[in-house]
Formats: C-alpha cells, sequence, structure tokens
C-alpha cells in the first residue's frame, strides 16, 4: 500500500461512531479480516496497530467481550509486525457473531452482509469503512485514481458494491486471479468515498495533490501546443523557402512584383520565424493574413512554375 493509503487507514482506524455504527463496523472487520478457530473462539489479524486497537475496544465497548492482542512479527516479504486480536470461547460471544452476520443461530458459519446491521445510512458509512480498514488499499492522488477492497467471495463484493450504490458511489466488482475486487476509479467518487467514511485529513491531501496534478496537466498541454505551433511554422516556412528558391531560379526576384519581392526576401532571410513576425519585419509593417496572402500567391507561381516544367518534360 502507498503511505496515502496507510495514513487512510490510521486516520479511518481512530474514529468512533455510536455504538449501531461500531457494530457495522466491526461487523466488517471481523467478516473480511476474522476467522473462527476451533473451541468457538475468534481471530482477527492484522498489520495495522490502530485496527487492532479498534477492534479489542470494539468487542469490548459493545459487546462486553474479552480479548487478548499479540504482536507477531512476519518472517516473509518485508517482515514486519502483525497484530493478533484473539477472542477465547466466552459467554455472549455467540450472540455476539449472530448479530455481526457471522454464524447462524446453530452457531455454523454464514456468508453475506446482514441487512439488519445497515438499515441506516451512518451505520452504511460505518461498514464502509470496516471493509477498507480490514481489505482496502487507495493509490496515491498523484497517480491514477484507484481505490479498491479485496475480498475473498463473490457474495462479499456484491453486497459491497450494493452498500456503496446506496451510498451514492459508483462501487464496481469484478474477479482478480482467486479473490473478487469492489472499486472506484473515478476522482470525484474517490473523495467522496473518503468524506463518506469520515478520512477528512485524507481528503484535504487528496484534494491538494489533485489540484496540483490538474495544473501540471494544463501546462504540460500549454507546452505540447507551443511545440506542435512551432512545429507547423518551421515546416511552413521551410516549404515555403523552397517555393521562393523555385521562383527565384525560374524567374529571378526581379522578376516579381515590389510586395511579393519583400516577403520573397524576408522569407529567404529568415525560413524560420512567423508571419506576425515576418510582417513586423517588413517595411512598413504587414499584417499576418497579409502576409499569408502574399505567401500563399508565392507558393501559386512555384506550382504553376512546375506545373509547366513537368508538362515540357512529358513533350520532350
Amino acid at each position: 500500500m502507498s503511505s496515502f493509503s496507510v495514513q487512510t487507514k490510521d486516520e479511518l482506524a481512530r474514529i468512533q461512531g455510536w455504538p449501531c455504527c461500531q457494530a457495522a463496523e466491526l461487523a466488517a472487520l471481523l467478516a473480511f479480516n476474522g476467522r473462527l478457530v476451533s473451541g468457538d473462539g475468534l481471530l482477527i489479524t492484522t498489520e495495522n496497530a490502530a485496527i487492532a486497537r479498534k477492534v479489542f475496544k470494539g468487542l469490548k465497548t459493545v459487546f462486553g467481550l474479552s480479548a487478548q492482542v499479540e504482536i507477531r512479527r512476519k518472517t516473509r516479504l518485508k517482515k514486519n509486525n502483525e497484530y493478533l486480536v484473539r477472542v477465547e470461547a466466552q459467554d455472549g460471544l455467540r450472540p455476539a457473531l449472530m448479530r455481526l452476520g457471522l454464524v447462524n443461530a446453530s452457531g455454523r458459519p454464514r456468508s453475506g452482509l446482514k441487512r439488519d446491521l445497515v438499515r441506516r445510512q451512518c451505520c452504511r458509512r460505518a461498514y464502509l469503512r470496516g471493509a477498507f480498514l480490514a481489505r482496502g488499499s487507495v493509490s496515491s492522488p498523484r497517480g491514477a485514481y484507484h481505490l479498491e477492497i479485496t475480498v475473498t467471495a463473490r457474495q462479499s463484493a456484491a453486497d459491497l458494491s450494493e452498500l456503496m450504490q446506496k451510498l451514492g458511489l459508483d462501487g464496481r466488482f469484478s474477479a482478480r486471479k482467486r479473490a473478487w475486487v469492489v472499486y472506484i476509479k473515478d476522482g470525484e467518487q474517490l473523495a467522496a468515498a473518503l468524506v463518506l467514511m469520515g478520512a477528512h485529513s485524507a481528503l484535504l491531501r487528496f484534494e491538494n495533490a489533485r489540484i496540483y496534478k490538474g495544473m501540471r496537466n494544463q501546462v504540460n498541454r500549454l507546452v505540447n501546443c507551443d511545440t506542435a505551433n512551432l512545429s507547423k511554422t518551421v515546416l511552413a516556412g521551410v516549404r515555403q523557402e523552397e517555393s521562393i528558391r523555385m521562383v527565384v531560379e525560374s524567374i529571378g526576384l526581379d522578376g516579381l512584383s515590389p510586395p511579393l519581392r519583400q516577403v520573397a526576401r524576408l522569407r529567404l532571410q529568415n525560413p524560420e520565424i512567423s508571419l506576425r513576425e515576418l510582417g513586423e519585419m517588413a517595411q512598413p509593417p504587414l499584417s499576418k493574413s497579409c502576409v499569408n496572402h502574399r505567401l500563399r500567391k508565392l507558393e501559386s507561381i512555384a506550382h504553376n512554375i512546375l506545373t509547366a516544367q513537368s508538362r515540357k518534360g512529358v513533350g520532350h
């Protein structure tokens, strides 16, 4: 994950909502980062200490459950810390898991979002926040706009996408290898998602980066436009110079009218400058359209000369 993603999660992990919202958030965190273990226990795994504290506190505050937090250092890849929130079998655990939609009445695991948890808009926002904390990431706003939440089951992806639609977000999902990804790729939608989850500081960083990127793109477009215009000017100048040289070789400068002669000399001496600059060098100064008209006249004369030469060649 990018540093922006880590900062966003750190901010979201510190939000404390109403009890109903805490339950919805816990449901997502436990559904996507937790698993049932033998002996009717529960184990939640995360690499973020703030998320581990949120789960620990939520279980105690909302359901009165006791838990232990363990720290384990990974031995593969980045070798960073992994936090395990372990909940042993105890009174109140099964009712809590049933309320969160993780098990059915017989204690067996169930899949899919429990609709009662997200009847309110505030709880939908909390569930989205929990899902993002558990399995989400957001790219740096300096690059392409992309927020995604990876889940293992298609039903979970469909439920999450539907919940995002109810929040006004265009959350789509697709398969990726052995998982499913719910994603947002639009800048406005990503900003709205940050607001809905409560990541206001992240939103400010996101908007600042977006403004900077917009200005940079505008500068690049202007530079590219100027470069294209310069290329056109140079190519036109080369073409006009070749036409004038053909006229000079055929009839000479003295064979031209004074107005055409003046522009012809200026273009031969300055093949790279623009029409406006050519007009400013003329005596008296000429408008851009006037210079363009005279150069077109010279190119027409050159074309006629070339045509006559071709016909003469055919005649021979």
